[in-house]
């Protein structure tokens, strides 16, 4: 009787925990959403119940551990980065991520001003409930509720950033890593962008260029999620930056309204795509110049 145990390279994982979690991720998507509403029409209720799916990756990664024998270290080579520490200058990163989704959320908001004026209002925060005094809390309150309700973050970062790209990094080096991981995780959301919850429904190329638009966000946020993770040795900074993101930390949104210019489908995204892009640059070369990717001549 042969009781070798079955040994799993990296690809094989990988292969594996990216089946898990589409296949898993999807057929929940459906069962929670069958009569494929839009996002807008579902309700409140149904919103939370798709939303669940958002735990997959993180559940599919501790699924694929179990399976292949890997281990559940919370640090060092390997690890499931679910650990956190602030020694060694650690706690910047933590910082960075909480500063970072600000950054870019206001500089998208100015480009999209800059490119279509006619949408910007003085007084549109007004139409949403919101107090001039709350408009310029926004950034702050952003990051507190970032960071107390993390929990939907942590499901995909905890998966993404946790394992996917630890095993991307390995197998085709950053550079390669970086986008064919921003493509995949954009393309895990495309039943969302399929009901309109990234972009509606109302626009030419519905949903494959929606599809396109979130790959190409993927890519950028993943740039910036994948820094901190790998300088922090921990997957709670991209749990911050991204639940942070998802708050909405910006003051100029409350003059950006959208009804009062005709404006190109996607200007708006397609601004704040341009408002990640500066951020990123900046942040590839420090990467690049601090931390030469596996392969390349060390910096001097």
């Amino acid at each position: 009787m042969n009781n070798t145990k079955k040994t799993w390279t990296d690809l094989q994982r990988l292969l594996l925990y990216l089946a898990f979690t589409f296949v898993s991720t999807f057929l929940w998507f459906h069962l929670a959403n069958p009569d494929h509403a839009t996002w807008e029409d579902m309700g409140q209720r149904r919103q939370s119940f798709v939303a669940l799916g958002m735990m997959f990756p993180v559940l599919c990664h501790v699924l694929t551990r179990w399976i292949t024998g890997e281990g559940f270290s919370y640090g060092g080579a390997d690890s499931s980065y679910f650990g956190l520490t602030l020694k060694d200058g650690k706690w910047k990163y933590v910082l960075l991520a909480c500063l970072l989704p600000w950054a870019y959320s206001e500089l998208g908001n100015l480009l999209e001003l800059a490119l279509a004026p006619a949408k910007f209002d003085p007084e549109y925060y007004l139409s949403q409930g919101i107090e001039r005094r709350l408009l310029f809390l926004f950034p702050l309150i952003a990051i507190v509720s970032g960071l107390v309700g993390s929990f939907a973050a942590f499901g995909e970062e905890g998966g993404w950033r946790g394992y996917m790209m630890p095993k991307l990094l390995k197998l085709m080096g950053r550079g390669k890593a970086l986008v064919v991981g921003g493509v995949i995780w954009g393309l895990w959301h495309a039943p969302l962008t399929c009901i309109g919850h990234n972009f509606g429904t109302e626009y030419p190329g519905f949903p494959y260029l929606g599809i396109l638009m979130m790959c190409l966000m993927c890519i950028l946020m993943g740039v910036l999620l994948t820094f901190v993770t790998e300088k922090s040795g921990s997957v709670w900074p991209a749990v911050f930056l991204h639940a942070i993101n998802n708050s909405g930390p910006s003051i100029l949104q409350g003059f950006v309204n959208p009804d009062r210019s005709a404006a190109p489908p996607f200007l708006g995204p397609g601004a704040h795509l341009l408002g990640l892009l500066v951020i990123v640059i900046p942040v590839l070369i420090i990467w690049y110049r601090h931390s030469p990717a596996p392969g390349s001549p060390k910096q001097a």
